[in-house]
């Protein structure tokens, strides 16, 4: 069915107490959902909109900027509005999260091609981040991460022995390496995680069906448990066109960083803010 023809059999209850702009917000979601709306379809003007459902310019802007936001729909200069090709929407900045459960909460799947799961001698970073000595065993788990079939990302994690032979010989191709470490015990109680810019070099590309020299963005992450004690060190590269992330902010609680990075990598703390409370 056309994205016209779609909207065109569905219809908004002026009874209801729901808000117009949400109803037409909640139709072209359930359209996406039942793929009666699919990426790439391109909407109808928004004069159509008003006419067809009897409503306000000024509602059917409220739907399509909360879609927008959502990232649902994509607006395209001089060509219209289109149904979004869809992005992880992840909490992986500021939250102790994984992918699968992100993706997961969110009614989406993810599927991993497992590209190492062994046990290695750590190097100079690694041993840093756990707090083991430099050549102590390690398990390495390298993972081409899928959503909905889709290549997303390429991650990288490595956990104290004691923590990572907890894994071995389980298939992590399908599931979440947090919830498979809670099953025997292990949880993250805090940890520190940090996001920054950079491109694919040819090998990441080719994983990750991108061109080389495509946006990514690089995730770097420790966590330990409540006896402070390292769990795992992980780097992700995500593709940058279908990656975002979201941060709640409070009044009371939001903090900010100013980082100056070095030429050589290094970082010291420019200054830091707290919101007004």
């Amino acid at each position: 069915m056309a994205t016209a023809d779609y909207l065109a059999a569905a219809s908004i209850d002026r009874q209801s107490a729901a808000p117009m702009y949400d109803q037409l917000r909640h139709l072209i979601i359930e359209g996406i959902g039942r793929e009666e709306l699919l990426p790439g379809d391109q909407l109808p003007g928004e004069h159509h909109l008003c006419e067809q459902y009897g409503i306000s310019r000024t509602v059917v802007r409220q739907a399509l900027a909360q879609l927008e936001h959502e990232g649902v729909l994509e607006r395209v200069k001089g060509k219209g509005t289109f149904i979004a090709r869809p992005k992880t929407s992840e909490a992986l900045v500021h939250t102790l999260v994984g992918l699968y459960d992100d993706v997961e909460r969110r009614g989406g799947h993810v599927y991993s091609e497992v590209l190492r799961h062994e046990v290695e001698a750590a190097d100079a970073e690694v041993a840093e981040a756990l707090d083991i000595d430099v050549g102590d065993e390690a398990v390495v788990l390298e993972r081409l991460r899928f959503v909905e079939e889709e290549p997303w990302s390429l991650s990288t994690t490595w956990m104290p022995k004691r923590v990572g032979e907890l894994t071995l010989g389980v298939d992590m191709s399908h599931g979440s390496l947090y919830r498979e470490l809670r099953e025997h015990g292990v949880v993250a109680t805090h940890g520190t995680r940090s996001a920054e810019a950079t491109v694919a070099s040819h090998d990441q590309a080719n994983l990750l069906g991108v061109s080389a020299g495509s946006a990514l963005l690089r995730l770097r992450s420790t966590s330990w448990d409540g006896e402070n004690q390292p769990i795992e060190f992980f780097v992700a590269y995500h593709r940058g066109d279908r990656s975002r992330f979201e941060f709640e902010l409070r009044a009371d609680e939001s903090r900010a960083s100013l980082l100056h990075i070095t030429s050589e990598g290094s970082a010291s703390r420019a200054g830091t803010s707290r919101a007004a409370t």
